[in-house]
């Protein structure tokens, strides 16, 4: 969420700029622009519609994202050819080339950030300027376009490195859960063998010389073995119980759902686990990979600031998990390994899972209630 805030700010700061460059123009007595002041003002204010178009949370059709450079490209040189003589108007071209380092290639930035430089010269030689600041002119703005382009693909590698970092973390939480929750199944099988194997045999062996010691003993005594041939056959049955409940116990799904998800710097997971579900381990461990799954895809590809996790009873009795983010959608899904591998661990558990990409990516699996 700081990331994403940030992101506003800095949008929200480059529109000031923007703006304020316009304002001198505005007030001046005579417009330092060339021709109709109305062509100055139609191509100024074309670009900030093109800014805002491209600062918006839900991004532009891919038609319009690939006019939307060419449109900042052009309307930015005629503002600064057409005012040659507001030498501030230049600034936008800086803009718009670090805008450019966010979406394109080193190829486009670097043809952009040459062209722009040449815009900068070609205004400062309409102005009247000598030989020595057009070139000075030319060469500051490539020097300053040069230092925006480094800081936004310093910034887009340490972001990449960050989404890399979480998405490893979700991995390893994911492991680590799946690992815990097959230690505490193998713990609770091994401590039911012992209860079987040492008191389960010992009690019975009692219940046993205690039924020979009813026959044997006389009336007085007879009374005493009765009652402890009793305690001992509700003892055994205790522990044959105590056994049963061990070798049955179902894996707490909530709290290694919470492990999945625990700490992640981005996005903000909203889970939500029916308390009453009591899946085995098989049935545990495919949602757990649902989960690492759709936290992994949200972190990677979506740019999803909130990820959604629901997991519930249906009416049929299956347990369906729900996980859906408010990232970008996409028209066309391509399952790569890790979502055609739980399609197939939910398969293989009589499931289903389907996938949803329409508004952000959502995830729906059901797995039948064992």
């Amino acid at each position: 969420m700081a990331d994403s805030h940030l992101e506003r700010w800095g949008a929200a700061s480059l529109l000031a700029v923007c703006a304020l460059i316009g304002v001198p123009i505005l007030l001046a007595d005579e417009p330092p622009t060339t021709g109709p002041p109305w062509v100055w003002w139609s191509c100024y204010l074309g670009l900030i519609a093109l800014f805002v178009l491209g600062f918006r949370e839900k991004p532009p059709e891919r038609v319009v994202r690939r006019l939307q450079l060419p449109g900042l490209a052009l309307t930015g040189a005629a503002t600064v050819l057409l005012a040659p003589r507001a030498g501030y108007t230049a600034i936008l071209l800086v803009f718009i080339t670090a805008y450019a380092a966010h979406l394109s290639s080193w190829r486009t930035v670097v043809a952009l950030l040459l062209a722009n430089s040449t815009v900068a010269g070609g205004a400062a030689a309409l102005g009247e300027g000598t030989v020595m600041e057009i070139a000075l002119t030319g060469l500051i703005y490539a020097m300053l376009q040069l230092c925006t382009v480094w800081a936004v693909r310093s910034e887009q590698r340490e972001a990449a490195a960050r989404r890399r970092l979480a998405a490893a973390n979700t991995d390893l939480r994911a492991a680590t859960a799946l690992l815990a929750e097959s230690s505490r199944a193998g713990e609770r099988l091994r401590i039911a063998r012992e209860l079987h194997d040492l008191l389960g045999h010992q009690l019975t062996a009692l219940v046993l010389e205690l039924e020979v010691a009813s026959h044997r003993s006389d009336p007085a005594a007879r009374k005493h073995v009765e009652r402890a041939r009793g305690l001992a056959r509700e003892l055994l049955g205790d522990v044959r119980t105590a056994v049963g409940e061990l070798r049955t116990g179902t894996p707490d799904l909530r709290r290694a759902l919470a492990e999945v998800v625990a700490e992640l710097p981005y996005p903000r997971v909203h889970l939500d686990v029916d308390a009453t579900l009591e899946p085995d381990e098989a049935c545990a461990a495919a949602l757990i990979r649902c989960v690492q799954e759709a936290v992994t895809n949200t972190i990677r590809h979506s740019g999803a600031a909130n990820l959604w996790i629901d997991v519930a009873r249906s009416g049929a009795g299956e347990i369906v998990l729900t996980a859906r983010d408010d990232g970008r959608g996409t028209s066309a899904l391509r399952l790569g390994h890790g979502l055609t591998g739980i399609r197939e661990r939910v398969a293989q558990l009589g499931g289903a899972v389907s996938f949803d990409t329409r508004a952000g990516f959502t995830l729906s699996a059901r797995v039948p209630a064992p």
